[in-house]
């Protein structure tokens, strides 16, 4: 239901038309501008385009790397914070700039006010603009008949802050402090328990927060129980909220490219394949939660596996929100994935395994799957014996080798990572659960990491030199060398002329074409990744029908 409206709003807002929030946001916009030194007629190359991302965001590594370790020594740090540890700083600072928000801390216990806003909140704000930039760069591409530019990415990102970030999540903030989430910057309170004993209750600016971690697909929670905490989620009406935040701007994404292109319906196909795939990973989820370990069936002990799940959701709730989470790359959660059955943690992995272009994180999730169209294009052109082309531009070796490469640095980090970390002692010193789930806790870090996702396998102690390092690294692999060869291709794309459609140029809004495109999916993440799944969650599996448990 959100898809259309919010698509057409964002196809307005990128394109400079005027909107509703026109008169008040657009004299704040024209002082960034001078501020930045552009203009809204200033188009850039892709060369510059990507340098100017790349500025911006090793500027935001750095502002948030230092604030971290001067915390100790700034205001608003009512708790009385210390510094952050230089390892855990660069991990934290890679992790939000990186829209990933891998935790390896507690919120409450070691940031303070200060931090929360002006560095993690910020930058799950600009981060998700980033990403919503690159994907309308990328949109431009196939949109634009020819030409050498792709936008601006200054222009780009501060309309995704100013004109759809900030005025949703102000109303989402305003819904949230309704249902009971805390907004306040007054220290944390301490409480008397029946039995006498003294309980410090920390609170602060949750709600803002809260809103952009969902909305920007960032996740990283105020509270290190994440989305379980009472609150960050206190009620069913807040869980479905923070769900549907999750996916609305990615999923609007497909409108924006349909309206942009000239046919929504290219738009929907898109759309289509993403949701076959969330409706599978969901069904298989719910099927595993539900289901239960028969080990404990045996003992007349069933009902499904509550295990490691809020009271307040149940199987179901946390079944889909543990799917929309990896789907999209948020992370935030409201269970212990950890706790999953074999099969129900599975799908979680699969589902950041795959590139998270099940919807994915705002703009990442568009730009991810259009890598993949190119591969499906590319197939179905050598099928019918023609030059492989989408919506009139030709794909070429460029593109190819573009698009190959950006799918390919993700296992590179996911699987190289995975692989020392299981053989080098002191990383294995850090697995908490012996036997294949141990593997599993291992490959999910990295996966999370390099999938830019954030959610993890709680029995994983990743707050080491080893962990906060090489999860640092596989985060900003997984998000810039991806963003890379996407821009290249749009560089590459943009330059080429629209071929008009003929009688034998494959359809790309059908069901056909969704199908083609599912399966290339598939196809390339389950050769990847199947023999990392068969070693971790399959023999996880096997094991525990046969009885054995770890």
């Amino acid at each position: 239901m959100l898809v259309k409206p919010l698509g057409g709003y964002m196809t307005r807002v990128f394109g400079g038309e005027r909107t509703l929030l026109s008169p008040v946001l657009v004299p704040i916009e024209r002082a960034l501008y001078r501020i930045a030194g552009t203009g809204e007629r200033e188009d850039q190359h892709w060369t510059s385009y990507t340098l100017a991302m790349l500025t911006f965001n090793l500027l935001g590594v750095l502002v948030l790397y230092l604030l971290l370790r001067l915390q100790g020594m700034l205001p608003l740090n009512p708790a009385g914070m210390t510094a952050v540890g230089p390892e855990l700083s660069f991990n934290t600072a890679t992790s939000f700039v990186a829209n990933t928000n891998w935790q390896n801390y507690g919120g409450e216990s070691t940031m303070s006010y200060l931090t929360q806003m002006m560095g993690l909140t910020v930058q799950n704000f600009v981060s998700a603009a980033t990403g919503m930039a690159i994907a309308m760069a990328l949109i431009r591409a196939f949109a634009r008949a020819s030409g050498k530019a792709i936008g601006n990415f200054w222009i780009d990102m501060t309309r995704a802050t100013l004109y759809v970030l900030l005025p949703i999540c102000i109303l989402l903030t305003l819904v949230y402090v309704y249902l009971g989430v805390p907004q306040t910057l007054g220290p944390y309170v301490n409480a008397t328990t029946l039995e006498g004993a003294q309980q410090t209750i920390a609170v602060g600016p949750v709600a803002s927060q809260l809103a952009i971690k969902m909305l920007g697909t960032n996740g990283g929670g105020f509270f290190n129980a994440n989305s379980a905490h009472p609150f960050e989620n206190p009620d069913n009406y807040s869980n479905m909220l923070q769900m549907l935040s999750i996916f609305a701007i990615g999923a609007a994404f497909t409108n924006v490219f349909g309206r942009m292109v000239g046919n929504q319906r290219q738009g929907w196909a898109i759309l289509a394949a993403m949701g076959v795939l969330f409706i599978i990973g969901v069904g298989v989820t719910y099927w595993a939660e539900a289901a239960g370990n028969p080990l404990m069936q045996a003992f007349g002990l069933g009902g499904g596996n509550m295990e490691g799940k809020e009271v307040r959701f149940g199987i179901v709730m946390s079944s889909l929100f543990a799917v929309i989470t990896t789907a999209a790359s948020c992370g935030a959660v409201n269970a212990m994935h950890g706790s999953f059955t074999a099969l129900g943690g599975l799908i979680p992995l699969i589902n950041m395994q795959l590139g998270e272009v099940i919807v994915g994180g705002v703009g990442a999730g568009f730009y991810g799957i259009v890598l993949f169209i190119i591969v499906a294009v590319f197939v179905a052109g050598l099928m019918v014996g023609r030059t492989p082309e989408y919506l009139g531009k030709k794909i070429e070796a460029k593109e190819m080798k573009m698009a190959v490469l950006a799918i390919l640095c993700l296992p590179l980090a996911m699987l190289v990572f995975t692989a020392i970390a299981s053989v080098l002692p002191s990383a294995v010193a850090s697995v908490g659960t012996a036997g294949p789930h141990g593997f599993s806790e291992i490959l999910y870090a990295y996966t999370s990491a390099a999938a830019n996702n954030g959610s993890a396998f709680g029995g994983l102690t990743g707050n080491t030199p080893w962990y906060n390092i090489t999860l640092g690294l596989g985060m900003l692999m997984g998000r810039f060398l991806v963003i890379i060869p996407a821009l290249a291709i749009a560089g590459s794309l943009i330059a080429k002329k629209t071929v008009p459609a003929s009688a034998g140029t494959f359809p790309t809004d059908g069901p056909l074409f969704v199908g083609m495109l599912v399966g290339t999916i598939v196809i390339v993440g389950g050769l990847t990744f199947l023999p990392a799944l068969a070693l971790g969650p399959v023999v996880e599996h096997l094991a525990m029908v046969a009885g054995q448990t770890f």
